[in-house]
């Protein structure tokens, strides 16, 4: 796949990088969200740092990510529980049927 030059604008400064063909937009978004994260952050705690606020707000998203991904893997973990309580219920109704046609 090749990759295609981006202008992004984050904190008011212009970065060119390399994105996949075609994930232009989830990239202009993502970016998007990043400046107008920092744009927040800047305004409600008056740091003027610019390394400090993408160090606050890298810390901000990875938490984010970790705690999705903790809920993503509890929620697999519920349904897969749950698919094995429907799987055993089966068995135990097929067997029962089975058992009915053989008396």
């Amino acid at each position: 796949m090749d990759n295609q030059a981006v202008d992004v604008e984050i904190l008011g400064k212009i970065t060119r990088v390399n994105c996949p063909a075609g994930q232009e937009e989830p990239l202009l978004r993502a970016a998007k969200d990043l400046d107008d994260r920092l744009q927040q952050m800047a305004q409600r705690t008056k740091v003027t740092n610019e390394l400090k606020l993408l160090t606050i707000a890298a810390l901000n998203m990875s938490y984010e990510l970790n705690s999705k991904r903790h809920q993503s893997l509890a929620e697999v973990n519920q349904m897969n529980e749950r698919m094995e309580q429907l799987a055993a219920c089966l068995e135990d109704a097929i067997s029962k049927v089975k058992q009915g046609q053989q008396t």
